[in-house]
């Protein structure tokens, strides 16, 4: 098979795309014809050796996929041959990634597609839409009217944010430029504050006069001495992106307050809660609520030219489907 692989960590240029040996699945895993994948700046992360996990080289890189089941392993069940299918955790803790003709997957990660939904929608949404899932309801205790801002919320990930967050019944207070307030706007967000400008603070605390119980930042600002003070009792802050980040922890109003500060990253989600994302990932599917804002479409071997421009920040909110044919 063609697959998109690397030899050993190292930067995008390191990616190279040629002939691996077909996977054979395990007991209990299914084989899936790969018809598209992606790249999310945590493949670069796990190519590069920033985020530590179990690889064997060479590997292939890449998370998320949309394909048909080609063959079952003989503990499976529940999937047929020709089923449609997606998963978003490949790459990961000694599993081979996505970006091949070909993948192994394990079972508990894969999940049906719903119908006529478009595999380039699909496989651009995956990541984004069960990050922010879990940011939201695992980790956010997201619940119906509580008061949500969410930072960087034209985004991939913010855009899914705001879209869960009104589904869920809460207030929707989108951080973004003022650009995309009619976007944020058309998601489900109550109000769009800017982001640009002095005083974002200020703004925001007019904005949510009573606390913010849910603070989201999927831009990886992580301005904690702003944010904290915005938080009502037992507000809390999720933090989701940012690698490198070193904010400053205002420790007396957490505690005073009762307000916390938790962070996370979909790469340590285990299975049942993925399974858990997934059924909230299929609905809005389902329901044409995942719409990425532009999609480019490129073949499986221009997948180090995306990481190179992931990492300059070349997309800009766009997303770049890899077809594997």
């Amino acid at each position: 098979m063609r697959a998109a692989y690397i030899d050993e960590f190292g930067p995008a240029h390191s990616i190279r795309f040629g002939v691996l040996p077909d996977p054979r699945p395990g007991a209990h895993e299914v084989l899936v014809d790969v018809e598209m994948t992606t790249a999310n700046h945590v493949d670069t992360f796990i190519r590069a050796g920033a985020v530590r996990t179990a690889v064997q080289f060479p590997f292939v890189v890449g998370r998320d996929l949309v394909g048909r089941v080609a063959a079952l392993g003989p503990g499976v069940t529940g999937f047929e041959v020709g089923d449609r299918v997606w998963c978003n955790s490949l790459g990961h803790g000694g599993r081979q990634g996505a970006a091949a003709e070909r993948a192994a997957v394990p079972a508990e990660r894969l999940y049906r597609l719903p119908d006529g939904v478009a595999p380039e929608t699909a496989v651009t949404q995956l990541h984004p839409a069960a990050t922010a899932y879990l940011g939201l309801v695992t980790h956010g205790g997201l619940r119906a009217g509580t008061t949500v801002v969410v930072i960087g919320a034209a985004g991939n990930v913010g855009s899914a944010m705001v879209t869960i967050a009104a589904r869920a019944g809460a207030r929707v207070v989108a951080v973004a430029h003022e650009r995309d307030a009619a976007h944020c706007r058309a998601l489900g967000a109550d109000t769009v504050v800017d982001r640009r400008g002095a005083g974002l603070g200020t703004r925001l605390a007019r904005a949510c006069p009573d606390g913010v119980d849910l603070y989201a930042d999927a831009a990886g600002v992580n301005d904690l001495a702003t944010a904290v003070d915005l938080l009502a009792w037992r507000g809390r802050i999720v933090l989701l992106a940012g690698l490198r980040t070193t904010p400053v922890l205002p420790a007396g109003p957490l505690y005073v307050w009762d307000r916390s500060v938790v962070g996370f990253a979909i790469t340590g989600a285990p299975a049942a809660e993925l399974a858990e994302a997934a059924r909230c990932v299929n609905d809005l599917l389902a329901e044409g609520r995942l719409r990425p804002r532009e999609v480019r479409v490129l073949p499986l071997g221009a997948t180090a030219e995306v990481h190179r421009m992931l990492e300059a920040n070349e997309l800009h909110g766009r997303r770049v489907a890899l077809a594997t044919a």
